[in-house]
């Protein structure tokens, strides 16, 4: 996806990528272990036996194999010497720092340069192939919350739901999964994160479910909280609270917005209910072939939303020792203002 110019646009001899989500993106090779060395003059893509055969196939750089006999060091050392390499580029926000030690010891007289966020950059903006795969994404969660309505019922575990949810997403296409799905029912949901566990669902219980599957490499995010049994007055009002909110960042989310702006639009609403101090995480954040990608939509990110960014908007209301709500949709900015991948329902949903 990309060529020898971007050792010349971090302004470095060449550039090394070892981050198995850069590694991806700049050569299209998913097999995620290896390194990339980017050259005004080469294109190596390194990696062992394993993975040689399928690197070939899946990217145009020239792939040369590593072994105990010969070792990437050793592979760089010799395109190092050829083309008189005197700085060399690495992702300092990813390496270890025993990695880089060895990178030093082995390759000593070059000056190594860390690029900060420099080859996340061009993440930010989606181009219309890596758009149609996230969409696709967010379709196969909207099938799998649409199948798992039927199967959420007062005796039923919370592993048992996310595992019917991961189940449901790999029977319509996903090869894998955002993150470990999340079920959180009744006193869980009130925590953002909860793990499932084996606690069974009861009549009255939020049932909080925040899942994404990996489809061609790119990731799906939503989050649907549902009521089993009749909603009393109070969970009505604070779902419809955070349901204001997110439809709220709908309305008015744009290109040019400053992303700490639409987070405040979430967050007054939710404030000026009462529960502000129950609203923690940000807004949002952006989703590509990792699922916490930047910018993010929370208070303190000041990047303008462009055409092409993906942005998740997630308010949430988490009372302790009670329940909570979130509601997550999946959007793309657009040239006059979003489109939604996230189709599901809304509405609070009694089962």
């Amino acid at each position: 996806m990309n060529d020898g110019r971007i050792s010349a646009a971090c302004k470095v001899d060449a550039v090394l990528i070892t981050d198995p989500y850069n590694l991806r993106y700049y050569s299209g090779f998913r097999g995620g272990e290896g390194s990339l060395f980017i050259t005004e003059n080469s294109r190596i893509l390194i990696t062992d036996s394993r993975y040689t055969e399928a690197a070939g196939k899946e990217t145009d750089f020239e792939v040369r194999e590593m072994s105990a006999s010969r070792t990437e060091t050793s592979i760089l050392a010799e395109v190092i010497a050829k083309e008189k390499i005197k700085t060399v580029g690495f992702e300092d926000r990813y390496m270890k720092v025993s990695n880089y030690q060895n990178y030093c010891r082995k390759l000593p007289d070059i000056q190594w340069i860390g690029l900060g966020e420099k080859l996340e950059e061009k993440r930010k903006i989606k181009n219309e192939a890596e758009i149609t795969l996230l969409r696709k994404a967010e379709a196969i969660g909207d099938l799998a919350f649409s199948e798992i309505l039927n199967y959420i019922r007062p005796g039923v575990t919370e592993l048992s739901i996310a595992a019917e949810l991961e189940y449901s997403m790999k029977k319509h296409g996903a090869e894998g999964f955002s993150f470990s799905t999340i079920c959180a029912s009744g006193v869980h949901s009130s925590m953002p994160h909860a793990i499932p566990d084996e606690k069974k669902i009861e009549n009255g219980d939020f049932v909080t479910m925040d899942f994404g599957c990996i489809y061609h490499g790119y990731c799906s995010d939503m989050t649907r909280t549902v009521v089993v049994g009749n909603a009393d007055e109070k969970q009505k009002e604070i779902y419809q609270l955070v349901l204001s909110a997110n439809l709220a960042v709908l309305d008015r989310i744009r290109p040019g917005m400053v992303c700490k702006d639409a987070d405040k639009i979430a967050r007054d609403i939710i404030t000026e209910g009462g529960y502000g101090k129950c609203f923690g995480h940000g807004l949002g954040h952006s989703v590509g072939l990792y699922i916490h990608e930047k910018p993010a939509l929370n208070t303190k990110d000041e990047t303008v939303l462009k055409p092409g960014m993906i942005e998740t908007v997630e308010p949430g209301i988490y009372i302790p020792g009670r329940y909570g709500v979130r509601i997550e949709d999946m959007i793309v900015i657009t040239e006059d203002g979003y489109e939604n991948f996230t189709k599901s329902e809304k509405r609070l949903i009694e089962l």
